[in-house]
């Protein structure tokens, strides 16, 4: 009998330890989060910009007129003749032909050899000299790039701007702005110039 109670308390004794949970293994760990809030200012990206708000370095450009576009391709665009040759657009003018930035809407079948794709926000650009084309159904058309639009280099011939007291780079309308990618200098579209 003896034996059976000790039997027993050892078996209470073990069953009670069991039941009891330990301190040890049941300390509650608090863990302190610390979040980092960084508040930076962007200053308003400009949009479609009246060019009478724009304020060039030099106030007029030097208009250079050539006699004849070699093997020009004829560009109808709301019923006035344009021509291109080597990626450039003239418009006649006096017997002489004057270098132009495309209007938005003009057609050209190929694409020069020296374009670069530039995907964005689900658009694919072909961007040559700082023209954006997309692929339409007969060739490529000359269009607006989209706010945010980045690229890598601008192309001969940009001025640097003004526009509410921040400096910009324009070519052929777009507003551009110095920005950093990956460590990378690259210019993204801010605005677009609208001609009044």
């Amino acid at each position: 009998m003896k034996s059976n109670t000790k039997t027993y308390t050892v078996l209470g004794l073990l069953l009670v330890a069991l039941a009891i949970p330990s301190t040890a293994q049941t300390r509650k760990r608090t863990v302190t989060k610390m979040t980092t809030t960084r508040t930076t200012t962007v200053a308003k990206t400009p949009g479609r910009v009246s060019s009478k708000k724009v304020q060039y370095r030099t106030p007029t450009k030097k208009i250079v007129s050539v006699r004849t576009v070699p093997n020009s391709a004829v560009i109808k665009h709301n019923g006035q003749n344009y021509y291109y040759s080597n990626n450039r657009y003239y418009t006649a003018s006096r017997g002489r032909y004057i270098s132009i930035a495309p209007k938005v809407g003009f057609r050209i079948h190929r694409l020069p050899q020296n374009y670069v794709r530039i995907n964005f926000n689900n658009h694919l650009y072909f961007n040559v000299d700082g023209i954006f084309y997309v692929a339409s159904n007969a060739g490529y058309e000359v269009v607006e790039p989209e706010i945010g639009t980045i690229v890598y280099e601008l192309p001969d011939g940009y001025e640097k701007v003004i526009v509410d007291n921040l400096t910009y780079y324009e070519y052929s309308n777009i507003l551009y702005e110095k920005v950093q990618v990956d460590g990378s200098r690259a210019y993204v579209v801010v605005g677009i110039v609208d001609m009044e």
